[in-house]
Parts: structure tokens; sequence; C-alpha cells
């Protein structure tokens, strides 16, 4: 018994282990990316709707082949009735077959099939660039959350160093208050100013949980315990890079992005759906065939080639005399034979030319070019909202770079300050109000360097990624 609940403790142990290495898988950017583009329900769903209209022109092509029908029917008859293959009335109960095989080809219409599968098939290549439009923006989005971690763990080993330095602070305070070289309430003022800083710790930790968060759960993840991401060795940010103007990155976005090209297929459909109509306006030529057989049950038939003479009674009032009449055999008549003698054969050629058709053809035609129109706005306003983006993040990226610059000046100026007022401090020049001070500038110097820094590193990433440029750290 000791041996079984040791055993099994064992096994729980091992699971629980191992799901914990599972769970402490560490993440690049890239395998966030290709996870989400892999398991994202969006991007599935938009999948299965690119895949019905592969159907749609799949089924398209076939319309260019005739059609070909089968069908059979078995007809019961009770009572008097006409045989439907001999015309004769008979009077018991009978059953019939028949069995037909029709086709049908369009042979002209106006080309409305050739232009329905060029729509089709620009509706379905449309829907594929759909796809790759929601993977980029979820590639942006995991892109965004990604760093927003990278800098919140930057922010909290920022606040935790300033944190360390003042409980050192604090502790040589209390010294000289113990030996009174300080008075009591610079130790209370250094201590409220710990006690700011450890908040600021606090807040940067939540600032990290909730980034982890947002990450998890654009990657659909069931929990953010256990996740964590590989910080880059190199993460810093080349001040010397010069960014390419607006103009160029626009036009290789138009090459690149598929929000573009969707649009441009969408204008293709529109223009092959008004091609579509406007065939509706010409004749339609077509070829149709038939083949029809059947039989009947009565399977006898009177052979009107060998008539014989049969003598009846023939009652006049109460004298019953003979009479000779003229009757016909019967014979047998079975269902192969009537099949091969009732077959029948339809073959027809014929046009169809519109005339008067309650104006829905010319309605038609003119929702296609209002459709078609539209199509064109469609793609001018995704173009045109396009460059206000290319526009906005270049402006940003080279905003974020001067800050980043002004930043790093203000971090060395602020640096020296602190330290110049932290020996200040030690003398006794100067009251810990100043130091604090000092410090909180440090500090805001520091956040605002960090700040800038991965704005211009995401600005310049999507700048690149609008070129065509993967987006990688």
């Amino acid at each position: 018994m000791k041996k079984s609940i040791i055993t099994i403790a064992a096994v729980s142990f091992l699971l629980l282990n191992l799901n914990n290495i599972s769970a402490q898988k560490i993440w690049t950017l890239e395998e966030c990316i290709t996870y989400a583009h892999q398991n994202n329900l969006q991007i599935k769903k938009q999948e299965l709707a690119s895949r019905m209209t592969k159907n749609n022109y799949f089924q398209s092509k076939l319309v260019v082949l005739p059609s070909l029908n089968l069908g059979a029917s078995r007809d019961l008859n009770y009572g008097r009735s006409v045989d439907p293959f001999t015309n004769d009335y008979i009077t018991e109960n009978t059953s019939s077959d028949r069995f037909y095989a029709s086709s049908y080809l369009n042979v002209f219409n106006g080309l409305q099939t050739i232009n329905t599968i060029k729509q089709s098939k620009y509706a379905f290549l449309s829907s594929e660039q759909d796809i790759e439009k929601i993977k980029n923006d979820i590639t942006l989005e995991i892109a965004t959350a990604y760093l927003q971690i990278l800098f919140c763990k930057e922010l909290l080993e920022i606040s935790e160093s300033q944190y360390n330095v003042t409980l050192l602070q604090v502790e040589k305070t209390r010294k000289l208050v113990e030996v009174g070289n300080s008075a009591k309430g610079e130790l209370y003022r250094m201590e409220a100013q710990a006690a700011n800083e450890k908040l600021n710790v606090t807040n940067a930790k939540n600032q990290l949980k909730l980034a982890y968060l947002d990450l998890t759960q654009l990657l659909d993840l069931d929990s953010a315990s256990g996740f964590d991401i590989i910080v880059p060795s190199d993460i810093d940010i080349d001040t010397s890079y010069i960014l390419k103007d607006v103009i160029t990155i626009y036009n290789e976005a138009l090459n690149y992005l598929p929000q573009i090209k969707s649009a441009e297929y969408e204008l293709k459909s529109a223009e092959k759906n008004l091609s579509v109509q406007w065939g509706r306006r010409s004749p339609q030529i077509y070829l149709q065939a038939s083949y029809y057989t059947g039989c009947s049950s009565t399977g006898i038939l009177r052979d009107i080639n060998a008539p014989y003479e049969r003598t009846v009674g023939f009652v006049n009032g109460d004298i019953t005399q003979p009479v000779t009449v003229l009757d016909y055999p019967y014979i047998d008549y079975p269902y192969n034979d009537q099949i091969k003698d009732n077959v029948n054969k339809y073959v027809s050629i014929g046009i169809n030319i519109p005339i008067f058709n309650q104006y829905q053809v010319n309605r038609d035609i003119s929702n296609a070019k209002i459709s078609l129109n539209n199509s064109r706005l469609d793609l001018d306003l995704t173009k045109q909202l396009l460059y206000k983006e290319i526009q906005q993040s270049h402006a940003d990226a080279i905003a974020a770079l001067e800050k980043y610059r002004s930043s790093m000046e203000a971090v060395k100026s602020n640096e020296e300050a602190f330290v110049y007022t932290q020996q200040k401090l030690d003398v006794g020049l100067v009251s810990s109000v100043d130091y604090n001070i000092a410090k909180n500038d440090l500090l805001k110097a520091k956040s605002d360097l960090l700040q800038s820094k991965y704005e211009y590193i995401f600005k310049t990433k999507i700048l690149d990624f609008y070129s065509g440029h993967p987006i990688i750290l």
C-alpha cells in the first residue's frame, strides 16, 4: 500500500514538473508571431471564408460544361385509363415505367460565363489577401505588446535601482542621526522618499504583469502564469540610422501590403461584374437534347395484321341469336421490347433574345456601375489611409529620435547633478529635500529616455514592415 502511494506521488510530482517545464517556455518575438498565425481564431475564420470563395471560383469554371440529368418514374393506374404507350383505353390496374436523360449547353450568352469566371477568380484572390491583412494586423499588435514587456522590464530595473540607492542613503542618514551629525527630520524625509520609490517599484511590477497579460491574450493562451519572453541582447538604437522618406516607403508598401492588393482585386471583380450585367442584354444561344423511353405492364397488344372471326351470343328480346364478329389476337409485348420501341430522341438549338424584363437588366447594370465606382473609392481610401499611417509613423519616429537624443543629454546632466548633490548631502551642505529633487529628476529623465527609445524602435519597425521587411528584434 505504501509503495503504491509513493509511486503515485512520484508520478504526480513528475507530471507537475513536466507541466512546469512546458509552462516555463521562453518565447521569442518570431515564435509569438508564428504561434498567433497558426492559432488565431480571426485568421481561421477568414481562411474558411476564403475557402468558400475558392469553391465559388471552381464552380464558375464548370459552368462552361453541358449539364446532364437522369430520371426515372413509375406510374400506377387504377380503373379506366389510357395506356401511355398504346393510347388504348384499358380498365385493368396497370403500372408503367418512364426513363429519361436530358442535357443542356449554353453556347453563347454575351460572355457572361467567361466574365463570371474572372469575377470569381478576383474575389478569391481578394479573400486570400484579406487573410494576409489580418495576419499583418496581429503581427503589429504582438510586436507592440512584446516591446511593451521589454519597456516595462527596463522600467522595473530602473525603479528597483533607484529604490536600492535610496535605501543605502536611508542607512547613511540613520547613522548620522545616531551620532548627532544630522537632524531626525532628514531621516524621515529619506524614509518617505524610499516609500515613494517602493511604490514606483510596485507600480512597475503591475505594469509588467499587465503587459504579459496583453501578450498572452493576443496569443489566446489560457494563462500568463509561467510565460516569459527572451530579451534581445542588443536592443539599443542606432542614432545614425537614416530613415527612408515617406514617398519611398509608400511606393514600396503599394507593391507589398495585402490591403492594397485586396482592394485592387475587388476593383477588378467589380469590373467583371459590370461586364456580366452588360452581357445579359445579348441574345442567348443554347443547345439541349433529351432521350426518353418507357414500358407498360399491360404487356399484350392486339395484332392488327391477324384478325379472326368468332361467334358470340346476341340477345334480341327473348331470343338469343349467334353473331359473328371480327376480333384480333393478343400477343406478348415484353418490357425489353417496349423500352426499345418507345425510345424518343430530342435535339434542339434555340435563341433567346431579351426585349423587356421589367427594367431588371438596366437596374442591375446601373447597380454594377455604382459598385464599380464604390470599389474605386475603396481603393483610393485604402491608399490614402496607408499614406497617412506611413506619414504619421515617419513623423513619430523622427520625434522619438529627437526626444531620445535630448533624453540622453538630460540623463547625463541629471546623473552629474545627482552625484554632486549626493556628495554635498554626505557632508551636510544640502538637505534631503534637495537630494530627493535631484533623484526624482534623474528618474524622470531615465524614464523619458526609455520611453523614447522603445517608441523609436517600434515606429522604425513599422516603417520597415511597410517596406516589406519582417519584424524582428
